[in-house]
C-alpha cells in the first residue's frame, strides 16, 4: 500500500497539522514539530501532546505514516566542537518531541564538512550524533535524507549514506529517505521510468532497500547533475512525470510515507490523486 501526502504545516500546534493533511486527502504527511528556523522551542505541553495522538487516532495516522523533519539549522557533522554540540543538543530535542508525540521516525539532513574537515571525518561525526541521539532516547529512528550536494553537504551520494549508516551502532535505528529533487541534482537520473527503477535499484545495491523509510517527491527546476537544491512541483520540472508513474508502481516504495515538498500547496489534492492513480497500470 502507498501511503501518499505533503509536508503540511504545524501553525497553531502539531495537532492542527493532522487536519491539514486530511484536507487534502493524504494518508501520510510530513511536519515539524517546533520552528524549523530556530535552535530552541518551548516544551510540549501535555494537552497539546494528547491533542495530536487524538487527531491521529481520529483520521486514522499511524507513525508509520508520519515523517517529521527536523530543524534546517542542525549540522550532525559540524568541523568545530562547540557547533556540533549545539547541533547534538537541538537534534537530541528533537528526537525526544518525536517519542512524546508516539513518532517513531525523524527525518534530517545529514551535515556539512564546510571545507574544514575531510569528508571521511564529517561522516564519522555524523554517525556519533546519531549514536549518542539514540543512546538517550528509546525508539525513535534517525531518517537520513540524502541531498543534492549544494555547498559542502554531505549525504548526496549513496555511498555516503551507507558510510554513516555502517557506523550507527543500532541499525534497527537508522535508515534513509530519498528525496527525488536531491537525487536528480546529484546525478541520479529520474527522467523515465528505466531510470527511476535504476535509482531504486542503485539505492538497493549501496545502502539496502531495508533502509528505506521514505521519500520525498520532487520535481526539480534546477538541471541534473548541477548540484542546486531546487524544488518544483510535478512534471513542471527537469524531471517530468516518468519516473514518478514508476516510483509508484514500484513495490520497494510500499509502506512508507512518500512526501510531497512542491512548491505549490494549492495543488497538493490534484498531486497526491494523480500519484494515487499511477498505481494502476495502463
Amino acid at each position: 500500500m502507498k501511503t501518499i501526502g505533503a509536508h503540511v504545516s504545524a501553525a497553531g500546534g502539531v495537532d492542527q497539522a493532522v487536519s491539514r493533511a486530511t484536507e487534502i486527502g493524504a494518508n501520510a504527511f510530513a511536519l515539524f514539530t517546533k520552528n524549523q528556523r530556530q535552535w530552541k522551542a518551548k516544551p510540549l505541553e501535555e494537552a497539546t501532546i494528547e491533542a495530536f495522538k487524538a487527531a491521529c487516532r481520529e483520521q486514522g495516522f499511524g507513525p508509520a505514516q508520519i515523517l517529521p523533519h527536523d530543524s534546517y539549522l542542525i549540522n550532525l557533522g559540524h568541523p568545530e566542537q562547540d557547533a556540533l554540540a549545539k547541533s547534538r543538543a537541538a537534534f537530541l530535542d528533537e528526537c525526544q518531541r518525536c517519542e512524546q508525540l508516539g513518532l517513531t521516525l525523524l527525518n534530517f539532513h545529514p551535515g556539512s564538512h564546510l571545507k574544514k574537515i575531510s569528508e571521511r571525518d564529517c561522516l564519522a561525526r555524523i554517525a556519533e550524533s546519531i549514536n549518542q541521539a539514540h543512546a538517550a532516547t528509546q525508539f525513535v529512528v534517525a531518517v537520513i535524507e540524502n541531498t543534492a550536494g549544494q555547498g559542502s553537504n554531505l549525504g548526496f551520494r549513496f555511498e555516503q549514506l551507507a558510510e554513516i549508516i555502517d557506523q550507527v551502532d543500532d541499525k534497527s535505528r537508522v535508515g534513509a529517505c530519498i528525496d527525488t529533487c536531491h537525487a536528480f541534482a546529484a546525478g541520479y537520473d529520474l527522467r523515465t521510468e528505466a531510470d527511476a527503477v535504476a535509482m531504486l535499484d542503485a539505492f538497493e545495491s549501496v545502502v539496502g532497500v531495508q533502509y528505506l523509510r521514505g521519500m520525498h517527491l520532487n520535481d526539480a527546476k534546477s538541471e541534473f547533475a548541477s548540484r542546486v537544491d531546487r524544488h518544483h512541483s510535478l512534471g513542471k520540472g527537469n524531471i517530468g512525470l516518468p519516473g514518478f508513474t514508476a516510483l509508484m508502481r514500484d513495490a520497494r516504495t510500499d509502506g512508507i510515507p512518500l512526501i510531497l515538498e512542491t512548491v505549490e500547496p494549492e495543488i497538493w489534492p490534484e498531486e497526491i490523486q494523480w500519484l494515487r492513480d499511477q498505481q494502476r497500470a495502463d
